[in-house]
């Protein structure tokens, strides 16, 4: 059923919006309006906007709770004022620590990047402050590939100019320096080039041999890694001994963050006079919660409330409240649009026929309790609501199982209560053709139903699901039932009444309408010719519709035909009739069968739902109702 809303007008002191946020509606389920498009354009009214007062407080609270047990939760109530000074207190307190830690991360970043740098070359046993000194030999260290470093040996061997010391290699490359006498550098630095050679830059800081440099950068980083780790036990201790206050102070701050979305939902106002400014909120709430909050905020002085009578602009958001076996199957009322306020909740009506179908289609003793057990573990379990209609779905299996006598296929061991599908095909399919004109008409019911509710009387009366609709269609499904029956029709007068007449009131339900609702214009602007032509095509629509939807519902019977039909070729192939069946066969079998044709009747009884019987009685068209507590959660 659609859960009863009514609609509170909630203002108070602007500046207090934020303490009857968290004190009383962050309590409820509340689906809030724009109060602006609510109020339409009035003079003193503005929309609500203000900056985020808590957001960077919030933000550094976050970043001190990292060192505290995110388990725990603060023990004080605290307004958010002085959240924002115990943060800021001890921002200001840490602040040092963690410029000492910035200090020593760019020390260790500037150690790595030496230690790399210098690693490579530390075969080579010299000092680099005295190659600083040479006067007439250049140097480059650098990297080349092994591949092209014994193209580059050759060259060194017919070269007197330039010696190539190796100092480090794997798979890949060759680190190295190479020196040359100046006069021929550059000459000698093409030749490099020209084999790849990768130059790299060592830091003029470096004084002693790459090991001796390599070796002392280490220690330097080790050195100042234990440093950083004694600044972040320092930095622990500092937040840890206001623990409790910082964790209150940053539930305080999110609680606030949180709810300062309300601002896009409210208006401001001003007093006349020297008034000061008020805020004001329009929300939706159940009504047992609307009466508690109600109680709530009359003791409040600082709170006006008011109710409304629900002649906004806006329509009343639609939440859904249902029985708990129910449930599951508000994800498919969900997936065609969640019905309007004033419209019929399809819930329990989809619950009673996709289950029905789905049994008729899928009847097995054996297969329909393993969905049924199945289905209903992963529901409590994982909380799947398809799950949860495939294990009501399964009950239904194993009734009709029972009727029909079959029990994992086998079709001897179980005596059929009622019947069994294949001893008559023909009384099958008409069974389902009769079954599926009885939804139609209860389909029929429920739109009249709705159009009562709405107040729509020319669909009430007019429309091809309406009375008009259900005379006719009625009507003719009697008569085909006192054919088949044997039974006399009706004299031919009678007939074109019943049905000559309704048809024709649904041909001209839009004049008729409009005479009904007493509205100005009866006939559609245009051509009262090719009004006329329309309302031919479209009775010829009607009529064609009424015809196809009934016999849509052949497939009903087709699938309980089917099942046993693909259940009776899984028996052959096992074996069953020479006395000795093959079980992984029939075991293998019950399982193709069970979960490719339970998809596909899962499919089809769905699509009978939708285009069948929703398009006849359900429009789908009201709107969600979005908690804003659940929202911010």
């Amino acid at each position: 059923m659609v859960e009863k809303m009514k609609l509170l007008h909630i203002a108070g002191p602007k500046e207090d919006i934020d303490r009857v946020v968290k004190l009383y509606l962050n309590n409820y389920d509340i689906h809030f309006e724009n109060a602006m498009t609510s109020l339409g354009a009035q003079n003193n009214v503005r929309p609500f906007v203000e900056t985020n007062l808590y957001k960077d407080a919030a933000q550094r609270g976050k970043e001190l709770r990292q060192y505290l047990d995110q388990s725990k939760i603060g023990s004080i109530v605290m307004r958010a004022a002085q959240a924002q000074v115990i943060v800021g207190e001890v921002w200001d307190q840490i602040g040092e620590v963690r410029s000492q830690q910035e200090e020593l991360q760019e020390k260790i970043r500037k150690l790595k990047e030496w230690t790399a740098q210098i690693a490579p070359f530390i075969g080579l046993d010299f000092e680099l402050s005295k190659m600083k000194d040479f006067r007439f030999i250049d140097y480059q260290f650098g990297r080349i590939k092994v591949k092209d470093y014994h193209r580059l040996e050759r060259y060194i061997f017919e070269n007197p100019y330039t010696l190539f010391y190796e100092c480090n290699n794997d798979t890949e490359y060759v680190w190295g320096v190479y020196f040359v006498p100046h006069t021929h550098r550059v000459e000698v630095e093409a030749v490099y080039a020209s084999f790849h050679f990768e130059d790299i830059e060592i830091s003029e800081e470096f004084q002693s041999t790459p090991r001796q440099v390599f070796e002392k950068a280490q220690g330097r980083l080790s050195q100042c890694q234990q440093e950083l780790e004694a600044l972040e036990v320092r930095l622990v201790e500092l937040v840890k001994s206001r623990e409790d206050e910082i964790l209150s102070a940053c539930e305080s701050l999110d609680s606030y963050c949180r709810n300062f979305d309300i601002r896009k939902f409210a208006a401001c106002t001003q007093e006349k006079g020297e008034g000061g400014e008020y805020y004001i909120l329009y929300g939706w709430l159940a009504k047992e919660d609307a009466a508690r909050l109600e109680q709530e905020l009359l003791k409040d002085g600082n709170v006006h409330l008011a109710e409304e009578d629900g002649d906004l602009s806006v329509n009343p958001p639609t939440r859904l409240k249902n029985p708990k076996l129910l449930k599951p199957f508000e994800m498919f009322v969900e997936m065609y649009g969640l019905p309007a306020y004033n419209e019929m909740d399809p819930t329990i009506f989809v619950a009673l026929t996709y289950t029905l179908m789905f049994g008729i289609m899928f009847g097995d003793v054996g297969q329909g309790a393993c969905l049924l057990t199945g289905g209903l573990l992963l529901y409590k379990f994982k909380n799947l609501r398809l799950a949860g209609i495939v294990g009501v779905a399964g009950i239904w299996s194993v009734i009709f199982g029972f009727l029909y006598g079959s029990v994992f296929g086998f079709e001897e061991v179980l005596p059929a209560l009622w019947m069994k599908p294949m001893d008559n095909i023909m009384n099958t399919l008409m069974l389902a053709i009769g079954f599926g004109a009885g939804l139609i008409l209860l389909a029929m019911i429920l739109n009249i139903i709705n159009a009562i509710r709405a107040k729509e009387y020319g669909r009430l009366l007019f429309n091809q699901s309406g009375i008009a609709g259900i005379v006719c269609y009625g009507f003719v499904v009697l008569c085909a039932l006192l054919f088949l029956s044997g039974h006399g029709l009706p004299a031919t007068v009678l007939i074109c009444i019943a049905v000559g007449i309704p048809l024709t009131a649904i041909l001209l339900k839009e004049p008729l309408s409009h005479l009904v609702e007493k509205k100005s214009k009866i006939f559609p602007e245009g051509s009262k010719v090719m009004f006329f032509v329309e309302a031919l095509v479209e009775g010829f629509d009607v009529v064609l519709s009424y015809a196809t939807n009934t016999i849509s519902f052949v497939r009903v019977g087709a699938f309980a035909l089917s099942h046993a039909g693909m259940m009776g070729v899984v028996m052959t192939l096992a074996g069953l009739e020479k006395g000795s069946p093959n079980w992984l066969i029939i075991v293998l079998g019950n399982l193709l069968v069970a979960g490719l044709e339970g998809l596909i009747v899962g499919i089809q009884v769905l699509r009978l739902e939708y285009y069948e019987m929703f398009s006849r009685f359900y429009s789908g068209s009201g709107k969600p109702f979005v908690s804003f507590k659940k929202r911010n959660q």
